[in-house]
Formats: structure tokens, C-alpha cells, sequence
């Protein structure tokens, strides 16, 4: 389960479930679900919300505690993500099926994910992320530093 900072970061904004539900195309209930963990939130909506408000994936997600502002709104890109996950493979000697036995993904998955094939989910981006020390925003291309701050 991520532990996510959704919810702090919703009240910080003073902003209630609803309303944060209206600016991601989401029911009260779905952000509800996304804030206690019961449901992961898609990437697609973290990183719509991470564009917003100026957080940062890696703060979303509890990898750190530390905001750090990119000021970089991206829109995901499969390419460029594969591209980041061949290179991080690549760089600690793994196969795909390494890689992929390591995270507790199966290896025709990881290599769509890596060919750009299909848009890396939620939960295979921060298993992989978590397992290695990486940033999620340096995977979906919000930063160059692939440690996390």
C-alpha cells in the first residue's frame, strides 16, 4: 500500500474531497478511497494533482517528507518513462525478468512498460521506485536527479 500525502496536502489546500474530486474527474467517495490507501490513486491523476499544486511525486507518495517544488508541469509521456526504467535496469546489470521478479510484476508487463508500449500504473512505478531508491518524478521525467530528496 502507498503511503500517500494526498489528504494533508488536500487540507493544506483547504480544499475538500469534493471539490479536489471536481478538479480530477473523481467522486468524493474514489478521493476518499485514494487518501486511506483502500484504492491506489492512478498516476495519471497523482501527477495531475502533483502539476496543480507544485508537489512533488516522491513527497505524494511518502518517500520523503520533504516537498521539494519542481515547478515543471509534464503530461506522462510511455516513451520517456520506458526509456528511464531501460536506463535504470540497465544501469544496476538487471534483466527484465530480474527486474520484474524483484518488483512482483510479470515480465511481459515490465517489458510494455519498458518499450513504451502501455503507460506504467500506480503500483509497479512505486514498487520499482521503492526497491531501487529511485525518483518517481526523475521516472516520469519532473526532475534529472534520480535519488529521492
Amino acid at each position: 500500500m502507498i503511503d500517500n500525502n494526498l489528504k494533508w496536502c488536500r487540507e493544506e489546500l483547504e480544499m475538500t474531497q469534493e471539490e479536489l474530486g471536481i478538479i480530477l474527474g473523481a467522486s468524493k467517495q474514489t478521493i476518499s478511497n485514494w487518501e486511506t490507501g483502500y484504492t491506489p490513486i492512478p498516476l495519471n491523476k497523482l501527477v495531475r494533482f502533483a502539476n496543480l499544486y507544485d508537489y512533488s511525486l516522491d513527497f505524494l507518495v511518502g518517500f520523503t517528507r520533504k516537498n521539494i517544488k519542481y515547478n515543471k508541469s509534464i503530461k506522462l509521456d510511455k516513451k520517456l518513462i520506458g526509456k528511464n526504467l531501460k536506463l535504470l535496469r540497465e544501469k544496476l546489470n538487471l534483466t527484465q525478468q530480474e527486474l520484474s521478479d524483484k518488483c512482483d510484476l510479470y515480465q511481459s508487463t515490465y517489458n510494455h512498460y519498458e518499450n513504451g508500449y502501455s503507460l506504467i500504473k500506480i503500483m509497479p512505478a512505486y514498487s520499482i521506485c521503492k526497491t531501487y531508491n529511485v525518483s518517481m518524478d526523475w521516472l516520469v521525467g519532473r526532475t534529472n536527479n534520480k535519488k529521492i530528496v
